[in-house]
C-alpha cells in the first residue's frame, strides 16, 4: 500500500475545490468572478446553460490524473467520455495556464476569470460541450458511446502510452460503448499502450436512473470480471476520505500497468468510481433534492432576473469552496494549489 501524506490530500483537495468553483463560476457569473463585491442579481447570467451533474466526477478524476502524471512520469491522455460538462476541461485548461498561453487575452487573474466566464455558453463565445478550440481536444463531440474505442485507437502501436477514459454510467448504457468493453481482447501487451478506463457511476441520467446505478458493486464486479477486467471501487461522497482511496488506488492500477508491461501477462486494470450526481451542488432546492439526483444534470440551480429568490442559494454554494484560500489577490490560483506541467501532457478527447 502506497503511503499519501496529509499535505498531498490538502494540495489535491485544493486543486479539485478550483476545479469545482471556477466550473460553477463558468455556469452561472458574468461578473464579480471570485465574490470580492456584494453579490447580486446582475452578476449572474439571465440564462446560465450548461451541464453540472458530470463536473465534479471528472474534475476530480483529473486532479488524480495529475497526480499519478507528475509521481511515476507518465505518458497520458485524458478521454471525456460523457460528452458534456465543457466546464470540466475549460476549468482545467485554464487553472494550469494552457488555455490562456493559446489565447492570451484570458488571462491569469481577476479579468481573465471574468472574460473566461462571460463567453461560456455565449453565442459566439466558449461552448459548453468541449469544441475543436479547445486547447489539447483532438475530437470535438457531444455523441455518446465511443470513447473506449477512440482511447483504443490512441494507444494502438503507442506502448508507452496510458490513456485514462472516463465513462458515464448514462454513456455505458450505448451500443457502440456496451460492446467496447472487449477492447482488452485485441490490445498487445507489450507493443501497444494501455487503457484505463474509469466508470463514473453517479447513478443517473438526464431524467431517469442509470442501469449500472441500479447495479450492487458485487454484480458490477462479476460483470466486468467476466469481460476480463480486474476491477477496483472507489465509491463515497467525503472529499478528504475520497482523495485518499482514489489516491491510493491509482498508486495500485499504476502498478499492475507496469507489471503487465513487465510480463505481457494479466487483467488490465479499471475503476468503477461511485460519486453523487452534481456532488457537491446545493443538497436541496425549492424543497427537492439536487446533489445525488437527476436535477443536477444541467443546472442545478434555476435562477433569471425575473425569479432572483435562488441568489443566495448560489451566492453560498460558491463560498462553500472558500476561493479566497485558492486564489491570490490578483486572481490566480495560488501556487501551493498549482500542478503545472502535468494538465499540459494531456489531452482532452469528447
Amino acid at each position: 500500500m502506497s503511503y499519501v501524506s496529509k499535505k498531498e490530500l490538502v494540495v489535491l483537495d485544493g486543486y479539485f475545490r478550483a476545479s469545482n468553483y471556477l466550473s460553477v463560476a463558468l455556469l452561472y457569473l458574468m461578473d464579480n468572478p471570485l465574490l470580492r463585491e456584494p453579490f447580486k442579481i446582475s452578476d449572474v447570467k439571465p440564462n446560465p446553460v450548461g451541464h453540472f451533474g458530470t463536473v465534479p466526477g471528472q474534475n476530480f478524476i483529473y486532479t488524480h490524473c495529475n497526480r499519478i502524471i507528475k509521481k511515476y512520469n507518465l505518458k497520458m491522455i485524458y478521454v471525456s467520455g460523457p460528452g458534456h460538462g465543457g466546464q470540466a476541461m475549460i476549468s482545467q485548461n485554464y487553472l494550469d495556464g494552457t488555455y490562456t498561453r493559446f489565447f492570451p487575452d484570458f488571462t491569469e487573474d481577476i479579468e481573465g476569470i471574468k472574460k473566461l466566464c462571460r463567453h461560456f455558453a455565449y453565442p459566439r463565445g466558449i461552448s459548453s460541450h468541449v469544441e475543436a478550440n479547445v486547447p489539447g481536444s483532438i475530437h470535438s463531440g457531444g455523441e455518446l458511446g465511443y470513447s473506449l474505442a477512440h482511447a483504443a485507437g490512441a494507444v494502438l502501436d503507442n506502448k508507452d502510452l496510458i490513456a485514462c477514459c472516463v465513462v458515464g454510467d448514462g454513456e455505458a448504457e450505448t451500443g457502440p460503448l456496451a460492446t467496447s468493453w472487449n477492447i482488452n481482447k485485441f490490445l498487445n501487451k507489450k507493443n501497444d499502450g494501455v487503457v484505463l478506463p474509469i466508470l463514473h457511476r453517479n447513478g443517473f441520467k438526464i431524467s431517469n436512473p442509470t442501469i449500472f446505478g441500479r447495479m450492487s458493486e458485487k454484480e458490477i464486479g462479476d460483470y466486468f470480471g467476466a469481460l476480463g477486467w480486474k476491477v477496483y471501487f472507489v465509491s463515497g461522497k467525503d472529499t478528504m476520505v475520497m482523495h485518499d482511496k482514489m489516491a491510493h488506488t491509482m498508486d495500485d492500477v499504476i502498478e499492475d500497468i507496469n507489471k503487465i508491461k513487465k510480463n505481457g501477462t494479466g487483467k488490465y486494470p479499471m475503476i468503477v468510481l461511485t460519486t453523487p450526481k452534481g456532488w457537491t451542488c446545493p443538497k436541496e432546492v425549492d424543497g427537492l433534492q439536487v446533489e445525488g439526483s437527476f436535477r443536477s444534470h444541467q443546472v442545478p440551480v434555476p435562477i433569471s432576473h425575473d425569479e432572483p429568490h435562488n441568489l443566495e442559494l448560489i451566492y453560498k454554494w460558491l463560498c462553500s469552496y472558500h476561493p479566497e484560500e485558492l486564489f491570490d489577490e490578483n486572481g490566480k490560483l495560488r501556487s501551493v494549489f498549482k500542478m503545472n506541467g502535468i494538465s499540459s501532457s494531456l489531452l482532452c478527447s469528447v
